[in-house]
Parts: C-alpha cells; sequence; structure tokens
C-alpha cells in the first residue's frame, strides 16, 4: 500500500516525463508476464516521474479486468521505489469501481479513470460517473478526457470541488479554447497531462496552458531521446524542440497515420527495432508490416 497522499504523487507526476509501457504478449496472445516485469526493469533505469501500467498504449482496452490487475501488480512490484505506478479504471462504473479496488490490491498509487466503454454521456452522467470512482478509493485520480467522455470546464471545476482525491486532468482532445478554459477556471489545484497520441507534438502550445508533463509512448523505445525532448521543452529550448520534432517525431507521425490503430502498433514495432520485442498486438489492431518496420528502423537510428 502506498504510504504517499494523492497530493504528493500529483506533485511527483507533474513534475517530469510519464511512461506509458506496453504490454508484453506471447505469439498465442497471452501475457508475458516474464518479459514485461524484465522491461518494467529495464525502463525503471531512466528517469521518469510516473509510470501508466495498462494504460492505452497497454492494450488496455483488449485486456480483461484479471489480467489489468495482472500487469498493475506487475508493474508495482518490478518498479523502482519512488516511481508511482498509476493503474487503469474504465468501462461502466460499475466496473471502473471494482477496477479501482483491484488497484488498490496490487499496490498501486493513483487511478487513470479512461472514458466510459461505447455510450455517449451527458455532463451531469460524467460527474456521477467520475465522482463515484474518486469515492470509492483513497487513492488519487486523474480523469481523461476524451472521445465520448469530453468533460466540460464546468464539470472539472465541479468534480475539483467535489473530490479531495481528485489529482489531475488528462486531454485526448485537443480542443485549445476547451482547454484553456479548465486551466483558467481550476488552476494549479489540478496536475495536467497531455494525451493525446505521441503528445510531444503538442508540448509546446501546451505547456503554456499548464500541461506540464505528458503521456509518452515513444519513451518504450527511445527513451533517452524522449527524456532529452522532455527537458529541452521545460528549459525553453525552442530550437532544440524543433529539431527533434523535425529530425523525429514529424517523420515519426507521418508512418503512424498510415493506419488506424497503429498509435499502439508502431510503439511495439519500436520495441522490435531496437531488440527489445514485445510480441504482437491484439486484434482488431495489426501490427506494422516489414516494409514499415524498415522505415521505422531507419528512424530510430537517426536518434539512437
Amino acid at each position: 500500500m502506498t504510504t504517499a497522499s494523492p497530493q504528493e504523487i500529483a506533485r511527483k507526476l507533474g513534475s517530469g516525463l510519464l511512461s506509458f509501457p506496453v504490454t508484453h504478449l506471447r505469439a498465442d496472445g497471452a501475457f508475458d508476464e516474464a518479459a514485461y516485469r524484465d522491461n518494467i526493469a529495464w525502463l525503471g533505469g531512466f528517469d521518469a516521474s510516473g509510470l501508466f501500467a495498462a494504460g492505452g498504449t497497454g492494450e488496455f482496452f483488449s485486456l480483461t479486468p484479471a489480467e489489468v490487475e495482472q500487469v498493475v501488480t506487475a508493474a508495482v512490484q518490478e518498479a523502482p521505489t519512488g516511481l508511482p505506478v498509476i493503474a487503469p479504471a474504465g468501462y461502466g462504473t460499475a466496473t471502473a469501481i471494482e477496477m479501482a479496488r483491484a488497484a488498490e490490491r496490487a499496490g498501486a498509487h493513483g487511478i487513470l479513470l479512461l472514458p466510459p466503454y461505447l455510450t455517449e454521456a451527458s455532463q451531469e452522467g460524467l460527474v456521477a460517473h467520475a465522482r463515484q470512482v474518486c469515492e470509492s478509493t483513497d487513492l488519487g485520480v486523474i480523469i481523461y478526457s476524451r472521445a465520448n467522455a469530453a468533460y466540460s470546464e464546468a464539470a472539472v471545476a465541479e468534480l475539483a470541488d467535489r473530490c479531495p482525491n481528485l489529482i489531475g486532468f488528462k486531454d485526448g482532445i485537443g480542443n485549445i479554447e476547451q482547454m484553456t478554459r479548465i486551466y483558467a477556471g481550476v488552476g494549479d489545484r489540478l496536475i495536467y497531462i497531455g494525451g493525446l497520441p505521441t503528445a510531444e507534438m503538442f508540448a509546446l502550445p501546451y505547456l503554456a496552458l499548464g500541461v506540464t508533463t505528458y503521456s509518452s509512448a515513444i519513451y518504450n523505445f527511445v527513451p533517452e531521446f524522449a527524456l532529452d525532448f522532455y527537458r529541452a521543452l521545460r528549459r525553453g529550448d525552442t530550437a532544440a524542440v524543433l529539431n527533434a520534432l523535425n529530425e523525429f517525431v514529424i517523420p515519426y507521425c507521418d508512418l503512424r497515420n498510415r493506419t488506424p490503430g497503429y498509435a499502439v502498433s508502431i510503439v511495439k514495432a519500436g520495441m522490435r527495432v531496437i531488440g527489445r520485442p514485445a510480441g504482437p498486438v491484439r486484434s482488431p489492431l495489426t501490427d506494422l508490416g516489414e516494409t514499415e518496420l524498415a522505415e521505422l528502423a531507419d528512424l530510430v537510428k537517426k536518434v539512437s
């Protein structure tokens, strides 16, 4: 069980780059726990400020609740002391509450509340959903605003006021006006996490809106490059950030954008490129072809 308060976890998360590791799978699609544990230990040798196990990059949407608990437990046990491990919760409210309780059993340090599955919802419904999850746990909760769960500034303000353990807002929508309204209204009561695919693309403009950190998928396979990018961003070295965007991030996104679902598949391909294979993606995602894999390898060579 964590001894740090939700507020202490929030400060740690907001102080540096966030790791969203892939979930290792065998050829038959089963969770490869030994390989996953080895990779978490390897990632722990770098300098991330938080590890989000079984998140979007970790194929949350393809894992059963039991597998999610198994993955989070392994991450907690292998992560270095002092590195917060954040567990996912999602689907409907009842399932999300069960997953929040499973995260506590696993020893996680916080919850990332992903959008409900399938259905659309009113702002009143989203507030009720997030509030019930917050009330079900002593862990700090970060809400993920994305797709069918686009929280308004009023909804975020209400949750921040009524839920003491709500610690963060992750943005996966990319609406600058909405992000400005939320930060202007709630301010430093929460931490703000950039959560669009390949978040490095949006890091420069988002920093001015209080988004001090983001989920880095490329950290999985080029961790030193990802950290250098983040440090350049935070020290205001715009020239270095733009150079890194042109050298790697933008051509990487061009490759990622060729097929829906590649935002996750290309990360596992990157793991294969650096000699740390994480296995295939689960359907309905598809893996990169050999030609695309070779193109990615050429890109990785430029920054390794």
